[in-house]
């Protein structure tokens, strides 16, 4: 992005760092000055303004403020690799004085300008000093509420990059204001009593995207109508813990953010970074507690509001400037330096509207100047660090760059104390107290709940056993009662039949004389039997009673118990309820879970693409400066024009604007074997330059190219042509018009009869920029282009076993693709083609480029459902599983696990093996 080199030595981006800004140092910053002050120089002071007003502390929490000039620092990258070849006869343009803080731009070898600054910071200078010399005031005061602001700006290729994001993770002093402010914030709060929340943004395209979101990418600015204060509700706000958490943070976002390849970096940054870091922190009574802790015995002092200062650090990484001419942009790139630059702009016009205290400050003409609206002429304490580069080829841009810087020092800001009462706090506080009554009311009415229902279920019980022996009890009377009336009745009968027979035995004996008095005794006989069955009819009637009694009694019991039912049945329906919502909210996490997942997997497939490409970018670069010699070696064969305006040209760039690209086109079909041998090398090395592309084919150079392969049999012009035709086949374009004019087929029939390991090397390198096209996998295959990849693993060279690896990983990136599109369908044509084999058997070679490639390669086939069996087949399964375990780049290792983790198949093999995998 914006902050690395070009093609230099240095590189400022987060990870490795090619070449240190504290580089060993000599003494020959004495002798320039020396040297200097013997030359005609003019003395451009700052403006009058205290130079430590930036850095003061004071202010109240009304709205006075205490004035504060924006600090400004000048910060020199050291010369590149590029600049010590291109510039080895010239001295730099500029010269620094640390110790007085000035700096001088020459104008010419006899004419300097001097200007001076707050720091001056040479090419020697320390990340550490850096910080704190420029940051750590600003720090200081938002640690003590005040907002403040952190911003670097420059050329592209100037260290702004390196100076404020670089994380450190290979060599800790390398961390840059970013890392470093994190760490002393985090030193200095109580993460108890406050807190810390991070947003982080970029400006693309006068749009405001989210880089902890990609998703959120039209962020509303919104601006307080009666403050001023600018705001951004929509963007993510993240809290902080821990210096870890925040590295990854700023990694996401550096993932995410938009850059591309140009003739000054390559990886210039085509947005604004914002980091916008919120520091809540809780004023200590005078008792040394916290204010919301303190009077508990006392309402009034419970219910006092705490104080809080609120500051706010936001740090600017500026996308660098650039000149279109210079940088070569076009197509989209050229759009995004247009509004780079006109961003840009609209900066300097607001700086230096303030610098001459103007009546109208043009804010709103960028949503950038709406977004620094409170760090120039607002209420932040600003402190601004300027990049530059030695070159002097650059000295106009040089210039730029300091004279902003100067007009910036003479802009006066009010700062003001962020401090407020916490009602917050309090009220949160209060909720808290209010929670915790209510959990504790919820507590009790559950216990009383628990307690009815245990004594709901035993009475139940008790009922039930009760009517149990009721219902005994009343089956063994009513059957005692029952015998004993038969009892009763069968002796009164027994009686009665007995009395009979008596009183007919009287009546027989006595004759009719007496029968009169025979018929009074006998009825005073049966008198008692009467009463006595009188008496048990009585009884009779009483257990009627009884039994009626005992059966209502049974009745409300049996009522009571359908109540208690029915409160068991709906209290039963309401439990059920609650587990089909459970149930509910957990699908709907477990959806929510997966498309996290998914969204994780095509993020890192994103990062994968774009580290490679960058990687093809470096490899075709060095190769075309490999070529230069040997170009310049063919220009000695063609008629020389001297041109003294372009002594300072490459060879071949003066060779193409003198001789023409149509006449070194018609050297390809020269006689002489070693004029079209040199003619071809000049072509491939015009191919490797972008720009030249395009004018090499609509010229007819990619069909002469192909012709050369068609007819020729000299292997070196097999070799660089086919170097050639991989770079064309960089532009998508291309790859097509490559395809059309039956170029995979050339390709493949020079890579059978090769025998070279280089010309291999090339032609599978064109062969895997090929692959890397979804809408060419259909007519590659079938022409031959797997199959040729496959064949050339014969010559065993890492250079070619590392292009073929290459070309099979984009190949399967390019069907995982489709397959997650629902355009694909089936198995991979490469399992198709016998790949798979070869891939398995490669997966744990020592060769780390051939290695990593390969492990793309099987996570990108794992992606797809249909692959999975032939997979477990082959033994891939076990490959993944130990790339998940073993490998060491994380973002590989993840993609492994992940994919492991989502397929069904190998999740069932797995299992059935059981293998954990956590």
């Amino acid at each position: 992005m914006s902050a690395s080199s070009g093609t230099g030595a240095v590189n400022y981006r987060n990870g490795t760092q090619r070449g240190s800004l504290r580089t060993q140092s000599s003494n020959s910053t004495s002798a320039g000055q020396k040297s200097s002050l013997k030359s005609k120089s003019v003395l451009r002071k700052s403006s009058p303004a205290a130079l430590g007003g930036g850095s003061s502390k004071g202010g109240s929490g009304g709205d006075a403020g205490v004035p504060g000039r924006v600090r400004v620092a000048v910060r020199l990258r050291p010369r590149n690799g590029e600049e010590m070849i291109a510039d080895a006869d010239f001295a730099d343009c500029v010269e620094l004085q640390p110790e007085l803080k000035r700096l001088k731009l020459r104008k010419n070898n006899w004419d300097t300008d001097t200007f001076e600054f707050d720091e001056v910071l040479t090419e020697y200078s320390s990340q550490k000093r850096v910080y704190e010399v420029v940051a750590k005031p600003v720090v200081e005061g938002v640690l003590d509420g005040y907002n403040g602001t952190i911003m670097a700006y420059g050329q592209t290729g100037t260290g702004k990059t390196y100076t404020l994001g670089q994380l450190g993770e290979e060599d800790v002093a390398d961390r840059g204001i970013m890392v470093r402010a994190m760490e002393d914030i985090l030193a200095e709060v109580s993460l108890e009593m406050d807190s810390i929340s991070v947003s982080y943004l970029q400006l693309y395209m006068e749009t405001v995207q989210d880089l902890l979101d990609p998703a959120n990418d039209n962020i509303a600015i919104v601006e307080d109508p009666k403050s001023g204060d600018v705001s951004l509700p929509g963007a993510t706000l993240v809290d902080i813990r821990d210096q870890q958490s925040f590295l990854e943070l700023l990694q996401l976002g550096e993932a995410h953010r938009f850059a591309a390849n140009t003739k000054l970096n390559t990886e210039s940054s085509r947005s604004h970074a914002i980091l916008m870091v919120n520091v809540r922190r809780s004023l200590k009574t005078r008792d040394g507690l916290p204010s919301e802790s303190s009077g508990n015995s006392h309402m009034t002092k419970t219910l006092k509001p705490p104080v809080v200062r609120k500051g706010k650090l936001v740090v600017v990484d500026l996308a660098g400037s650039e000149r279109i001419n210079k940088s070569g942009s076009e197509g989209h790139t050229l759009e995004e330096a247009k509004s780079i630059n006109l961003s840009l702009s609209a900066l300097g016009k607001c700086i230096n509207a303030l610098a001459e205290n103007s009546s109208h400050v043009p804010f709103r003409d960028s949503k950038l100047t709406r977004l620094l609206r409170d760090s120039f002429g607002g209420t932040a304490r600003t402190s601004l660090v300027i990049t530059i580069g030695p070159s002097p080829r650059h000295r106009g841009e040089t210039t730029s760059t300091i004279m902003f810087g100067q007009r910036a020092m003479k802009v006066e800001n009010m700062v003001k104390l962020k401090e407020e009462f916490d009602y917050k706090s309090l009220s949160r506080r209060l909720e808290v107290q209010l929670d915790n009554l209510i959990e504790e009311n919820e507590r009790q009415q559950k216990a009383f709940v628990d307690e009815i229902e245990r004594i709901t279920v035993e009475a139940h019980n008790q009922i039930s056993e009760a009517e149990k022996r009721y219902a005994n009890a009343l089956e063994e009377e009513k059957l005692r009662y029952q015998n004993d009336y038969m009892e009763s009745i069968k002796k009164l009968e027994e009686n009665w039949s007995k009395n009979q027979k008596k009183l007919a035995a009287e009546r027989f004996a006595l004759g009719e004389k007496n029968g009169l008095d025979i018929t009074s005794n006998g009825n005073r006989s049966i008198a008692p039997v009467l009463e006595e069955v009188s008496e048990l009819k009585m009884l009779l009637q009483k257990e009627a009673q009884l039994k009626m009694a005992a059966e209502e009694e049974v009745k409300r019991l049996q009522h009571q118990l359908a109540e208690f039912k029915k409160v068991e049945v709906s209290g039963n329906s309401e439990i059920m309820r609650l587990h089909k919502m459970l149930e509910n909210e957990t699908q709907q996490k477990e959806k929510l879970e997966g498309e996290i997942a998914t969204l994780h997997t095509q993020l890192l497939q994103l990062s994968l693409t774009a580290d490679e490409t960058r990687r093809n970018l470096e490899k075709h670069g060095s190769e075309k400066n490999s070529g230069a010699l040997d170009s310049f070696m063919s220009q000695l064969r063609l008629p020389q024009i001297q041109d003294p305006g372009n002594a300072e040209k490459q060879p071949v760039a003066r060779l193409f604007e003198q001789v023409g690209l149509q006449r070194i086109l018609s050297l390809l079909e020269a006689e002489d074997a070693d004029v079209r041998i040199h003619a071809v090398k000049v072509v491939a090395n015009l191919a490797a330059e972008e720009a030249n592309q395009q004018q090499i084919v609509e010229a007819g150079g990619l069909t002469s190219l192909l012709m050369l392969l068609r007819n020729t049999e000299d292997e070196t012009i097999h070799r660089v042509a086919a170097g050639a035709i991989a770079n064309l086949a960089m532009n998508e374009t291309n790859q097509e018009l490559i395809m059309d004019q039956g170029g995979i087929g050339l390709l493949s029939s020079t890579a059978a009869n090769a025998q070279d390991p280089q010309t291999l090397r090339m032609v599978a390198g064109a062969i895997a920029n090929l692959c890397g096209n979804d809408k060419l996998q259909t007519k590659l295959r079938s022409e031959g282009g797997i199959a040729a990849l496959l064949g050339m693993v014969r010559c065993g060279h890492p250079d070619v076993l590392a292009q073929v690896a290459r070309g099979i990983a984009n190949f399967a990136k390019c069907e995982s693709r489709a397959s997650s599109q629902g355009t694909k369908r089936g198995k991979s044509l490469l399992i198709e083609d016998g790949a798979l084999s070869w891939i398995v058997q490669n997966a744990k070679t020592e060769t780390s480029a051939i290695r990593r490639h390969i492990e793309l390669a099987l996570c990108h086939l794992a992606q797809h459902e249909g692959n999975a069996k032939e997979m477990v087949k082959e033994g891939a399964m076990w490959e993944l599983v130990r790339i998940s375990r073993d490998c060491s780049r994380e973002d590989i290792r993840s993609l492994a696990h992940r994919t492991l983790t989502s397929s069904p198949t190998f999740l069932t093999e797995l299992r059935r093996l059981r293998v954990d995998i956590r």
